[in-house]
């Protein structure tokens, strides 16, 4: 029998006051992140319907005024006036901060964090809002600004459907910029799509002469997912391992299947939440994992007595996963709500997985060998590689005969007042070592293109002198083995040469930290210098220019007669002092800081980038030829 959603479920916490003053505390940020959270925060609220099985259809537009439309096909926030508060229930939830029916009132059973909280903020934080609601026959309106009721709850018109409309515009003295990113919102989108399955979410950007509509709706659900996340790589087994079951009230739905690439992918949720930091589910799913591997293994002789079992990193290479729980009161450990922290997720998750997928590899025996045999080298390639991983080993910082010989490294020992150049060539790396700050900067030159990470095993790529290099520098070891207190240098910046070779290391590079180094990405500890494009010369006086546009505007400037004009092509066409005065200063240089703000994406981009698949590369490269800026001809 369906609840009752009405007045009596929605609970009163307390006031709405400190948001606007302290809005990071709420959204994050007041930066692009913050500014997209707030969509996030109505769109939940309509998943949250979904997930009781009221709602079937999202509309999300960016409207050619830059404010943001969603739009269901719910219940409808009710309406009737609220016991507690005298107001109606729909201004009750709208300007009271944790007002809603997540708080245990019986309004939902499962729903994504506390999202009360949610509306509200948005509201605060937004120059004006409208809230439509349709519900028992008609339609209500009711209008905000910065939280604050500007009209009467009244009803504007009759309907036999019923759903909510929010209408809002973020508050300008608020936020850095009002631009919505279609990119960002789109991801969001479509991953609530694959983890709710049949719901269908149109997503509509009204901002430009020719308007983008996109609708996602997924069946399949999470099996869709794994086939998305893995349309860059090459899936070894055709078959996608998929497990849907519910255990009391909570569900456990998870996909997996192994591609032939090295690394792993496993992405976890709570009710639709990322758990970027894993939690309980993700703990039950792995610990079932390698257990029902072994196990299969181990009765289908697969293993040998006499050998040692499969570690669970073996068994996870080459893996992509989804494992999404959805479960009542989740408890999200930290602000930010990337961990699970209920218990009992553990156990149920080990449960349902031991179980289903035990039952999979009886009845799936082709794809179960494929899968083993992936473990049982990966353990090989894993013995090869802790070999190789302990040449690199720096043994004290005392011993400067471990680190590397070509580096040349900085006087100073505080981590967080050191930094570390990668330099390209010799001659580059040359000029960088004599016009540096010896105290503080070490210089790494490196010899041509590193390794591509993305189609090699560790041990292989351990092999590497120049990856080497860079590990034994750095201090903090790699991979399993990787310790950010270790690490010798708080700035690590990429200095290459601005052409097609230049990015293409810089790219490699990337590679290789995200898939190997990840907390360096994490911790904002990765840098790209931005060395200048052109010298141009006027009479006696120089200046240095980083883009075409900024060349432009100089010689508009200072006019573009009697101009020397000379293009860098390579960081050694420039001498110790010019590296050092454009590039290298801290008090004149540009640095890009290196940022991953979705694992997900950057995973996808990576792998388009530098897998072995071409169409998907082409596809990219037709799409974004129009950016291209700086291609040498």
């Amino acid at each position: 029998m369906k609840q009752e959603y009405g007045a009596s479920q929605i609970q009163v916490l307390e006031g709405l006051e400190a948001v606007r003053k302290r809005p990071g505390m709420y959204i994050g940020s007041t930066g692009p992140r913050g500014l997209h959270h707030l969509v996030y925060e109505i769109v939940d609220n309509s998943i949250d319907e979904a997930l009781q099985g009221y709602c079937s259809k999202i509309y999300v537009g960016i409207n050619d005024d830059g404010s943001i439309t969603v739009k269901d096909d719910g219940r409808g926030i009710p309406v009737e006036i609220h016991p507690k508060t005298g107001k109606s229930t729909l201004e009750t939830v709208l300007t009271v901060l944790h007002a809603g029916g997540k708080f245990g009132g019986g309004g939902y059973k499962v729903s994504g964090g506390l999202h009360g909280v949610g509306v509200s903020v948005v509201n605060a934080l937004s120059e004006w809002l409208v809230a439509e609601v349709y519900r028992d026959g008609k339609i209500y309106k009711q209008t905000y600004a910065k939280g604050v009721t500007t009209s009467a709850l009244e009803p504007v018109g009759e309907s036999t459907h019923t759903g909510t409309i929010i209408t809002f515009m973020p508050d300008a003295t608020i936020f850095d910029e009002i631009e919505f990113k279609y990119e960002t919102l789109e991801y969001r989108l479509r991953e609530l799509a694959f983890l709710n399955k049949g719901i269908k979410i149109v997503f509509e950007d009204k901002r430009h002469e020719n308007p983008k509509k996109k609708e996602f709706h997924y069946t399949g659900g999470l099996v869709e997912y794994v086939k998305y996340l893995n349309k860059n790589r090459t899936g070894i087994h055709e078959d996608i391992v998929y497990i849907d079951k519910k255990v009391k009230d909570c569900v456990v739905e998870l996909a997996m299947q192994y591609t032939d690439g090295y690394t792993e992918n496993i992405y976890s949720f709570a009710n639709n939440i990322n758990t970027h930091e894993g939690g309980t589910h993700l703990s039950g799913f792995k610990a079932a994992l390698t257990k029902t591997i072994n196990d299969y293994a181990r009765r289908n002789k697969l293993i040998k007595d006499s050998e040692p079992n499969l570690v669970g990193e073996d068994i996870r290479e080459g893996l992509t996963a989804v494992v999404s729980v959805k479960l009542p009161e989740p408890q999200f450990e930290g602000q930010t709500k990337t961990k699970l922290g209920n218990t009992i997720m553990r156990s149920i998750v080990d449960g349902v997985t031991v179980e289903e997928l035990g039952a999979f590899l009886e009845e799936n025996p082709t794809t179960a060998r494929i899968i083993v045999d992936k473990g049982l080298r990966a353990q090989r390639a894993r013995e090869a590689a802790k070999r190789a991983r302990e040449l690199t080993r720096r043994k004290s910082v005392l011993e400067s005969t471990s680190l590397p010989g070509k580096l040349a490294d900085c006087a100073e020992k505080d981590p967080a007042k050191s930094e570390i150049f990668l330099v390209e060539g010799d001659s580059a790396g040359g000029s960088a070592k004599q016009g540096r700050d010896r105290h503080t900067q070490a210089i790494l030159p490196l010899r041509g293109k590193i390794l591509n990470v993305e189609k090699s095993r560790l041990d292989k790529i351990l092999s590497s002198d120049e990856i080497k290099n860079m590990i034994t520098a750095y201090g903090c070891g790699v991979g399993n083995d990787f310790d950010l207190e270790k690490l010798r240098y708080h700035k690590i910046v990429i200095m290459t040469d601005a052409d097609v070779d230049g990015a293409h290391i810089r790219t490699l590079l990337l590679t290789f930290f995200f898939r190997y180094m990840r907390p360096l990405i994490e911790e904002g500890y990765v840098y790209i210098a931005q060395p200048p494009l052109y010298k141009v010369k006027k009479q006696k006086k120089e200046y240095y220019v980083y883009s075409d546009a900024q060349l432009n505007s100089l010689l508009d400037e200072i006019g573009r007669q009697g101009v020397e004009l000379q293009r860098y092509k390579g960081l050694g066409e420039m001498n110790a002092e010019q590296l050092w005065d454009t590039t290298m200063n801290p008090e004149t240089r540009t640095l890009l800081q290196v940022s991953i703000d979705d694992a997900v994406v950057a995973d996808q981009v990576f792998s388009m980038l530098m897998g072995d698949k071409v169409a998907p590369r082409k596809e990219f490269i037709e799409a974004n030829a129009t950016y291209v800026r700086n291609l040498d001809v």
